[in-house]
């Protein structure tokens, strides 16, 4: 039976998750606390410093950064900045050599820098730009010549007096570079009469800037570790990738290496990152920082939260642990006792543990039941094999004391016993390979009424000595015209299962009474009915009759013969064909078994 659906609050996982979620907004409520806090006294703190002139500052020396090879002249751009915008400038070196400074600038530096002068390596709070890492200032080896720039004024211009003769008007954007770019106000009216204009002449790149981009494909294909070929990076630094070769990596992933490369290409062209130290006019740059810094009541703060979050942390996780762990180690002892003791978990709550510990309940049944039953075979198939191998040991006792005489009797008695035990041990492999799903068959076209034929022929003459009539009948069954109208089992396996009821039948049926043989046709399946008049079952009787050496003769007398193994044979090769056995009987009346095959079988 299915099990019914865990109520969504009782569920192990959003438990789990409503306790990470608790912890989460305590951390988050108490950084936003910490951060807002500080932030404000920072800011009463120095109300001198303005954040809009810190990032003129730092975007005017990043712009001078990307077009110069070195810092050499820079004395005077700093002054002139710092008179701007009001404020003291200190440029050094990563070692703190001053490179330039400002008047009134001050002679000790703060510890930490106001910011990093790279142009390949943009702050992205101060930079006022988002094309990524690289100040879009720093061209390098993209740079147009004088001759190369007006070639591309006149292809723009060109390509401008068809675009107006349309009737758009769009904008024209001179890159860093020297290159020229006509803004649209969509895609679609680009799209539209970019051939008809040839927008993609003027865009052409020239000599010198497709080499240094072959560079930079080459470069960013070897970070990717994939052939050049499929990397295509444009004019504007964007990276394209096959299908193929996007697939196994991510854009972000391209980019990156782009951005590697680039940074690369372009190091020699730019000059080397500087430290950026900014102050208050008039005042020394000493004792104004260029970044907020905590003070003593700021870090005293955030340790006091950031214990308080971990005792919270630590709160919450015991709890829900101790929770959780407590039943998992009532499952682990359990489990851990001797195979001869079969404990039983209490259910608690309905939910993931609950059912397991439900589930442990049934293993532990089913384990007394397989642990019952594998008693009983054992005694069982000890008590079968006992009994022939009794009377053959006393046949050759009594012979050996000169009792008996070896004569053609005894050796016809002693055949019949080792057959007997042949057939029991047959029979207990051909369980033991159902039961192990190795049972192979071997299927093929099978003419059903043959197959009853060949069984009926088979016990006539154990009928015709016990007295009873054994015959067949077949209903809706013709000799197929071809193979697709066949019925497809295993031969040899088919005649043992209706072999097996069979004999079965004769066993249970007196002398005068009689076995019929029947099959009938259905859409998708047949059925083979073996229906005898014998003694019949009692109903309470009939659940077992498929158990391995269930005899409805509790004294486990011979006198009907049989190993008690053909009725549960039955059922597995028929179990194998992928149909199914059924039984109904009245006692005194009679006993039905039907079988159920499909088409093709197995």
């Amino acid at each position: 039976m299915r099990p019914s659906r865990i109520p969504l609050h009782r569920r192990l996982l959003v438990r789990l998750l409503t306790a990470s979620t608790l912890i989460a907004m305590c951390a988050v409520a108490a950084t936003a606390w910490i951060a807002a806090t500080t932030t404000t006294q920072n800011l009463r703190g120095e109300p001198g410093q303005s954040l809009s002139d810190g990032n003129e500052i730092y975007d005017a020396l990043i712009g001078y950064a990307a077009t110069h090879r070195g810092w050499d002249g820079v004395q005077r751009f700093v002054t002139e900045l710092a008179d701007e915008t009001g404020r003291t400038i200190t440029l050094t070196t990563p070692s703190r050599t001053r490179l330039a400074a400002s008047p009134g600038a001050a002679r000790v530096l703060p510890d930490r820098p106001a910011a990093v002068i790279d142009p390949l390596n943009l702050n992205v709070v101060l930079a006022r730009t988002d094309s990524g890492p690289i100040d879009p200032r720093a061209v390098g080896p993209y740079r147009l010549t004088a001759k190369e720039r007006a070639t591309v004024r006149t292809e723009t211009a060109k390509a401008l007096a068809c675009v107006r003769e349309v009737g758009l008007e769009p904008k024209v954007v001179e890159l860093p570079s020297g290159r020229r770019q006509i803004l649209f106000p969509d895609v679609y009216h680009q799209a539209k009469i970019a051939n008809v204009c040839d927008l993609y002449t003027y865009q052409a790149p020239s000599p010198a800037r497709r080499a240094a981009l072959d560079e930079l494909t080459a470069q960013t294909a070897e970070c990717l570790d994939v052939e050049p070929k499929t990397v295509e990076v444009t004019q504007d630094f964007a990276v394209r990738l096959q299908d193929e070769t996007r697939t196994t990596m991510a854009d972000a992933v391209a980019q990156q290496c782009l951005d590697g490369a680039r940074q690369q290409q372009l190091r020699p062209y730019v000059a080397p990152a500087a430290l950026l130290f900014v102050g208050t006019s008039g005042q020394a740059a000493a004792q104004e920082p260029a970044e907020f810094e905590l003070s003593g009541d700021g870090v005293t703060r955030i340790a006091l939260a950031a214990a308080l979050v971990l005792a919270v942390t630590v709160g919450v996780s015991v709890v829900v642990g101790r929770r959780l762990v407590r039943p998992l180690r009532t499952l682990i002892s359990a489990a851990q006792q001797p195979a001869e003791r079969t404990p039983r978990i209490a259910v608690g709550a309905d939910d993931e543990i609950g059912r397991l510990a439900v589930a442990f309940n049934d293993l532990a049944e089913r384990r007394e039941r397989l642990e019952e039953q594998r008693t009983t075979m054992v005694g069982d198939v000890a008590h079968e094999l006992r009994s022939p191998l009794t009377n053959i040991r006393s046949w050759l006792e009594a012979a050996q004391d000169g009792i008996t005489p070896a004569d053609r009797r005894l050796l016809d008695l002693l055949l019949d016993e080792a057959v007997l035990l042949q057939h029991i041990i047959d029979d207990l492999r051909d369980l033991a390979a159902a039961d192990a799903g190795s049972l192979a068959l071997h299927t093929e076209p099978v003419h059903l009424p043959d197959v009853l034929d060949h069984v009926a022929s088979a016990h006539s003459g154990t009928a015709a000595q016990a007295g009873v009539t054994l015959s067949t009948h077949v209903e809706g069954i013709a000799v197929p015209a071809d193979d697709h109208e066949m019925w497809y089992a295993d031969p040899l396996r088919l005649r043992q299962i209706v072999g097996n009821l069979v004999g079965n039948a004769v066993r249970h049926t007196p002398s005068g009474g009689s076995v019929a043989l029947s099959a009938r046709q259905r859409k998708n399946d047949v059925l083979l009915e073996v229906v005898d008049t014998g003694t019949g079952i009692a109903p309470e009787d009939l659940p077992y009759v498929f158990d391995r050496f269930w005899r409805a003769d509790k004294s486990r007398s011979r006198q009907t013969g049989g190993s008690g193994l053909g009725l549960s044979i039955a059922r597995k090769l028929t179990e194998a064909h992928g149909g199914a056995i059924t039984v109904r009987s009245t006692p005194g009346e009679g006993t039905t078994f039907t079988v159920s095959l499909p088409r093709h079988g197995g």
